[in-house]
């Protein structure tokens, strides 16, 4: 598996997978056709489908300059490899392919190369994870005697908490900036910000309020400032950057919780991201919601579990629960934004995440279904969900409510 920075991205939103997959493949096959003046870009699939909501060709388009950009809709093509295409062609003056690259952006801004001569190259870092099952890294924290952290620490070197660390803080910026910013999100739906609101509301509301209140306010600043485009945190996605934030950042202030305790909970948050991601997909368009918000769900689970002093079967059987109960959930923006109904459904489920982790505290950590099993039911799902409910704003919410 790969390194928990591969997980962990600071970017501008509204998604990973949409914008921040396809600026770094534009960004590459710039680097790689540097006198050119001309450019033609395909998006395939989900690219085709919703790239218009998601800023897909604004990012390609921008990044490809000074250059012309001519950005080809063909959404009714779906590659085997991902639903996730785009193929970059680099123009001569008439207009005739002199170089091209198929690429697929596979979720949480990670890209793959399909080229001939590359032939499914993936651009990210090389595998620091030997282990790639939740039960056999336990099984391993268990024969050590260490908790999930320490086998996070001992696979990516103690340089991981200072990266942690920049993550943290680009987390804690984006809800502050959500959280003093009103008005319109981007785009036809007309959305409104409601964060500050939830903010001020939530200082009227007893003290057991509160803190609900606080996760509320503070995850729906993450996820608007996603929806406009701002900078955020990819966890494990764009569209699910707020559950971990907002749940972690009202933790925090409830139980007075170190910046230690902080880092720690987030790479046991990633290492459990990262097996969903190797062994299942964090790409809603690939595997529908259930890849996106269930991930972060699963993941802020884990992560709450930790911080309420649960066991290493306890943090399991909390992620477990949160996956198994995002399963089938569909992805079916309207009008292709992120933001109806993503931005409520990170609320949602960060109040989800900290219920189940507070549930599995009144057990002893043992459970029939396992983590592993649940990712395996996900990928699967995810292959038996129709194409429209996988991130084409063809079917479900968006076809009942078009703009």
């Amino acid at each position: 598996m790969d390194s928990l920075r591969e997980l962990f991205k600071i970017g501008n939103g509204p998604s990973s997978s949409h914008t921040m997959g396809p600026e770094k493949a534009s960004k590459i096959f710039k680097e790689k056709n540097p006198t050119c003046k001309k450019f033609r870009v395909e998006l395939y699939g989900s690219l085709g489908a919703t790239g218009k909501g998601h800023l897909t060709d604004w990012i390609i388009i921008e990044t490809l300059k000074p250059a012309f950009s001519e950005i080809v809709w063909k959404a009714d093509f779906v590659h085997e490899f991902h639903s996730n295409g785009m193929k970059l062609m680099a123009l001569d003056d008439f207009d005739n392919v002199v170089n091209e690259s198929l690429v697929f952006s596979v979720g949480g801004g990670a890209i793959v190369f399909y080229d001939s001569l590359d032939n499914n190259q993936e651009t990210s870092a090389q595998p620091v994870y030997n282990l790639t099952t939740m039960s056999d890294i336990i099984a391993w924290c268990k024969g050590h005697n260490k908790e999930l952290w320490q086998y996070v620490e001992e696979c990516e070197g103690v340089e991981i908490w200072d990266y942690l660390k920049t993550i943290w803080q680009a987390m804690k910026d984006s809800i502050n900036n959500g959280l003093s910013t009103q008005g319109l999100l981007p785009g036809s739906l007309k959305y409104p910000r409601k964060a500050k609101d939830f903010y001020e509301k939530n200082q009227h509301k007893n003290k057991e309020d509160q803190f609900l209140g606080k996760i509320f306010a503070y995850t729906l600043a993450v996820s608007e400032e996603n929806g406009a485009g701002g900078k955020i945190v990819t966890a494990p996605t764009c569209g699910s950057a707020g559950t971990i934030p907002g749940l972690l950042y009202a933790m925090q202030d409830e139980y007075n919780l170190t910046d230690d305790q902080i880092l720690k909970s987030l790479a046991i948050a990633g290492i459990i991201g990262n097996t969903i991601k190797h062994n299942a997909t964090i790409s809603g368009a690939e595997g529908g919601c259930q890849a996106e918000i269930g991930s972060a769900c699963c993941m802020a689970a884990g992560m709450a579990s930790y911080l309420l002093g649960g066991t290493l079967g306890q943090i399991e059987y909390s992620a477990e629960i949160a996956l198994e109960h995002n399963l089938g959930l569909t992805c079916d923006p309207i009008g292709g934004y992120v933001q109806i109904p993503c931005i409520e459904r990170n609320a949602i489920a960060s109040t989800r995440a900290l219920n189940t982790a507070k549930y599995t505290l009144f057990t002893d950590g043992s459970h029939r279904v396992s983590l592993d099993q649940v990712i395996l039911t996900m990928k699967q799902t995810g292959e038996d969900l129709r194409t429209e409910y996988k991130e084409t704003s063809l079917a479900g919410l968006a076809k009942i409510l078009p703009t």
